[in-house]
């Protein structure tokens, strides 16, 4: 179970995150629609549903289970790490009802890349944030702000029929098939028959770009087949 408290410069000076982001070893990460211009350059954007039946975007990293073929000898190979990624063992967290404030940045002691002897360091000696920190700090807020937009998102998307089911099936390298169910994407042939008031709201709204970059991020499947291809091709070599 985590163990979630505050972040404080006093009690937490020595805390310090092992590997920073390299250690992520995902193969999909939940995104948010202010990312979806750089990520649309990197990784296939797919959406997928929450275990209440909601929406979310994510970009996909990998084709087997806890697999990310962005990371390379401990390295991003991408030039751009998804926001939900970049935060480490970090969150916020908001205040109740009764003591409504601004966002904390907590962290989870249990984390096992949490630790005061190894890995970067959160705070300055003389208690200012660390570069990581001020980079998960950053993080954080794309993502807390980004999913409050992202449900607006969803749901004009849903109102015009844009959400369409796919399902992603490739064959890497060595012959192997792999089945992505369960996803969804813009529809091309709605998006392309919106009317002119349509395409209208989703401009207003933000969005035009956003479908526009959801679209175009699928063209980046292909780069997981080259990825994986080249794997396998090590692994043997190996």
């Amino acid at each position: 179970m985590a163990r979630l408290v505050a972040l404080d410069n006093v009690d937490h000076q020595h805390l310090r995150v092992i590997g920073g982001t390299s250690e992520v070893s995902v193969n999909q990460a939940l995104v948010v629609p202010s990312e979806f211009e750089q990520l649309q350059r990197e990784y296939p954007i797919l959406f997928r549903k929450d275990s209440d039946g909601g929406f979310q975007a994510v970009a996909i990293l990998g084709l087997d289970r806890g697999e990310n073929l962005f990371l390379r000898e401990g390295e991003w190979i991408a030039r751009y790490i998804p926001a939900t990624l970049r935060r480490g063992p970090l969150f916020l967290g908001v205040g109740d009802e009764e003591q409504p404030g601004d966002p904390a940045i907590v962290v989870d002691l249990d984390d096992p890349l949490v630790s005061e002897s190894e890995g970067e360091p959160l705070f300055l000696p003389h208690g200012g944030a660390a570069p990581f920190l001020q980079q998960a700090a950053e993080a954080l807020r794309t993502v807390h702000e980004g999913l409050e937009f992202s449900r607006t998102m969803f749901a004009l998307f849903a109102e015009l029929d844009l959400i369409q089911a796919v399902e992603i099936n490739v064959e890497v390298g060595d012959g192997t098939r792999y089945r992505l169910p369960d996803l969804f994407t813009i529809g091309v042939e709605r998006l392309a028959g919106l009317s002119g008031a349509e395409l209208e709201r989703l401009n207003r709204g933000g969005l035009l770009a956003a479908a526009i970059h959801l679209r175009s991020s699928l063209g980046n499947i292909n780069r997981l087949i080259e990825l994986k291809t080249g794997k396998l091709g090590q692994a043997v070599d190996a």
